[in-house]
Parts: structure tokens; C-alpha cells; sequence
């Protein structure tokens, strides 16, 4: 039976949200999953996002890969609208990466955690 720890995501300091930078790919790096495989052994990540700009923006997350749109998540974010859910739960593994990048450098923010399981 899985054990779950609750864990900050790996592209965040002490938990804070991570600004996105890049406005191609590859995104700046969110997230990186545990090297582990296997049935019991994943990472269930939750992620959401926060646009300050005054106009719209669009955020691609890149999911586990930079091919799109195979692993893109792309999302087009109101002005000041709180937080907007992108990722609930979804899941990886085998040191996959989750990047992001935006329209627009410096405007949009990411947070989250990740539910890691352990066999």
C-alpha cells in the first residue's frame, strides 16, 4: 500500500509561487517528479495560476515534455482574477518535468504542491 507526502513544488523556494520568465519553450521549470517508477510510485501534482497583468495572457505549461501540443496544458488567464486552477491532480513520474512559459515575461505567477506516493 502508497504512503503520500504533501511537497512543495521542486521549481519553488520554501513554497512560494514561481514567476514565469520565458515566453517560449522550454518554460521555466515548475516542477521535476521523483526519478522512481512503478504502480505505487508518483507524483500527483496541483498547480494554479495567477496573471497581474491588466490584459489577458496566455500560459503554456509543458507536461513532462516540450512537444506540442502532445504535452502542452495552455490556458488563457483573465487580468487580476485570482487564482486560476491549470493542473488538479494529474500525474507523473520517472523524473519528468512540468515547464511553463507565458506571452508575456514577468506576469504571471504559479503555485501548487504535489502528493508524492511511495510504494
Amino acid at each position: 500500500m502508497a504512503t503520500w507526502t504533501k511537497l512543495p513544488l521542486s521549481g519553488s523556494t520554501n513554497g512560494k509561487r514561481i514567476l514565469v520568465t520565458q515566453t517560449a519553450s522550454p518554460g521555466d521549470t515548475i516542477h521535476t517528479t521523483d526519478a522512481t517508477t512503478g504502480v505505487d510510485n508518483y507524483d500527483e501534482i496541483w498547480i494554479n495560476a495567477f496573471n497581474s497583468d491588466t490584459t489577458n495572457q496566455i500560459v503554456t505549461l509543458q507536461w513532462g515534455g516540450t512537444t506540442a501540443p502532445n504535452d502542452s496544458i495552455v490556458l488563457t488567464l483573465a487580468p487580476q482574477a485570482g487564482l486560476i486552477l491549470m493542473v488538479a491532480g494529474d500525474i507523473l513520474q520517472n523524473s519528468l518535468v512540468v515547464k511553463a512559459f507565458a506571452s508575456v515575461a514577468n506576469k504571471i505567477t504559479v503555485g501548487g504542491f504535489v502528493n508524492r506516493s511511495a510504494a
